[in-house]
């Protein structure tokens, strides 16, 4: 599996249970497919550089996760189908989450 990044804009009109639950459903949608979320990292409301949809502000969102191809047509499909998602961007991540090794692992270095 693949480690991706994924950053989407939400509309900035939408209440923080709303973005809540959206986040959850597009985490849903990566470990239904057996992906893993690596890190969920809402970055808040900012400001836009252009205007999108006539709005001059958007609710940033990073998603961090490993995965297969599957997930990233499901993501994009999601997000082009869905109103309140102004933007995204799915890119491979050239610098995964990297995992603690284990105290045992850390002693056979030695």
């Amino acid at each position: 599996m693949r480690t991706y990044e994924c950053v989407y804009i939400l509309d900035p009109s939408l209440e923080e249970t709303a973005v809540k639950e959206k986040t959850e459903r597009f985490n849903e949608i990566i470990t239904s497919r057996e992906g893993v979320v690596h890190k969920v990292d809402p970055w808040g409301k900012r400001k836009l550089a252009y205007p999108i949809a006539k709005k001059f502000e958007g609710i940033y969102i990073l998603i961090k996760f490993s995965g297969n191809n599957a997930i990233l047509d499901e993501l994009n499909r999601l997000f082009r189908f869905d109103d309140v998602v102004l933007r995204h961007l799915i890119i491979v991540d050239d610098n995964p989450v990297k995992e603690k090794p284990s105290a045992n692992a850390e002693q056979t270095m030695e």
